[in-house]
């Protein structure tokens, strides 16, 4: 065998292991320092009373991390959802809130917006919301309304002339209370049921729009959420995405890329929890030795460290799989299983993390204060948003088992 003829690969095996070139790890290692050095000490504040830093998202936007999918014509930087994920993944560490209006931001309404807008529409909204200067958010889930969004939908939309009234409200909206602009939903033809339903950007300042309420929440305190409501409220012709009666193709591919998405912020809050727990069990002493010398603990560790690495692989690879795929082909099929699956894996395995990290803690992680307590109290939203762990299993069980 000549010299030349077998390729080793030199990078360090946890990046073998994951998949990453040096290029993405590069994002994810810069993602990581400024999510330290500028959203880290804000998440105190925001999990104590549920704040939101107005400037925060001009921040982040000034510094590359809005629009990763978006252009470099329309301000973003060009690269693809991977990557999109990765710096979701490294926000998610240190502060899980601002994730999380970083993702219903990014992926909800700017990438839908990418994926469906007119050219005109994209000219008009994409650059603020890439520069952070516009925050953004998607409005489809209803107060009689949740995991059957589409086909108990009760906002309508009517064509007045030049304009569409639309007359309803949605609930649990990440974003809401703060958002300038909303890819709304809502039925245009009653008759035809989920068919009949279209895609809006409505604008903050439309009559007709409000917010009802802010939501209190039990986690991720600080991510707005709220109550929406309109009121007849007027929306231009010219801001219907896609056809009339065309929005089902939109929310249901949409969804799948939300999914896929959702995996990566369990990741970095269960890698977060991981790094706190091995901290922990090092420096607290019980009986006169550190809690990391006992087998118990060590047991927890080692569990923790090897449901993060599978949750790690499985997030990579469903998102290079989502990557691979042309404009329509989400909401069905193959991918439509996968990311059902990934996002239902990582929840669950975030879950099983956090709770041998609370345990690892002890008395201090019931404390509602620590950071252990403000990642625990993530656990229910990712088994209940993107769709329920219930709806997930309804997913792949139905792909699977379509003849």
């Amino acid at each position: 065998m000549s010299e030349g003829s077998l390729h080793i690969d030199r990078r360090p095996v946890s990046q073998v292991f994951a998949g990453l070139l040096d290029d993405e790890l590069e994002v994810l290692a810069q993602a990581d320092r400024f999510a330290r050095a500028e959203l880290y000490p804000l998440a105190q504040r925001m999990d104590d009373e549920e704040w939101w830093p107005a400037d925060v998202f001009a921040r982040i936007g000034a510094n590359g991390y809005f629009g990763i999918t978006a252009p470099e014509a329309l301000g973003g930087t060009g690269l693809d959802l991977f990557t999109s994920g990765l710096v979701l993944q490294a926000f998610a560490r240190w502060n899980h809130a601002l994730a999380l209006a970083w993702v219903a931001h990014e992926n909800l309404c700017l990438h839908n917006i990418l994926r469906n807008a007119s050219d005109e529409q994209k000219a008009r909204f994409v650059p603020g919301l890439t520069s952070g200067n516009l925050v953004g958010a998607l409005g489809l889930t209803e107060p009689g309304a949740g995991s059957d969004a589409l086909g108990s939908m009760r906002t309508t939309a009517r064509r007045e002339g030049d304009h569409y009234v639309l007359d309803g409200s949605k609930i649990f909206i990440t974003n809401g209370p703060v958002a300038d602009v909303l890819l709304v939903y809502a039925k245009t033809d009653r008759e035809r049921g989920s068919q009949g339903i279209s895609a809006f950007l409505v604008e903050k300042d439309m009559p007709g729009f409000g917010v009802a309420q802010k939501l209190m929440k039990m986690g991720f305190r600080g991510s707005q959420t709220g109550e929406l409501v309109f009121n007849e409220c007027r929306v231009p012709a010219a801001n219907l995405v896609g056809e009339e009666n065309g929005g089902v193709k939109v929310v249901m591919s949409g969804l799948d890329l939300e999914r896929a998405m959702i995996a990566p912020l369990c990741l970095g809050i269960a890698e977060r929890a991981l790094d706190l727990s091995i901290e922990y069990a090092r420096t607290r002493q019980q009986f006169g030795k550190p809690i990391a010398s006992f087998q118990m603990i060590q047991d927890k560790i080692a569990s923790m460290y090897v449901q993060v690495e599978a949750m790690r692989v499985f997030t990579y690879q469903t998102l290079r799989a989502v990557n691979a795929l042309e404009g329509g082909e989400a909401g069905r099929g193959e991918i439509h299983k996968l990311t059902a699956a990934s996002v239902m894996f990582a929840a669950n395995g975030m879950h099983a993390v956090l709770d041998e990290a609370l345990q690892v803690h002890g008395g201090t992680g019931y404390i509602w204060e620590s950071e252990i307590n403000r990642l625990y109290r993530t656990i229910k939203l990712l088994e209940i948003g993107a769709g329920t762990t219930e709806v997930r299993k309804i997913i792949i069980s139905g792909e699977l088992l379509r003849g």
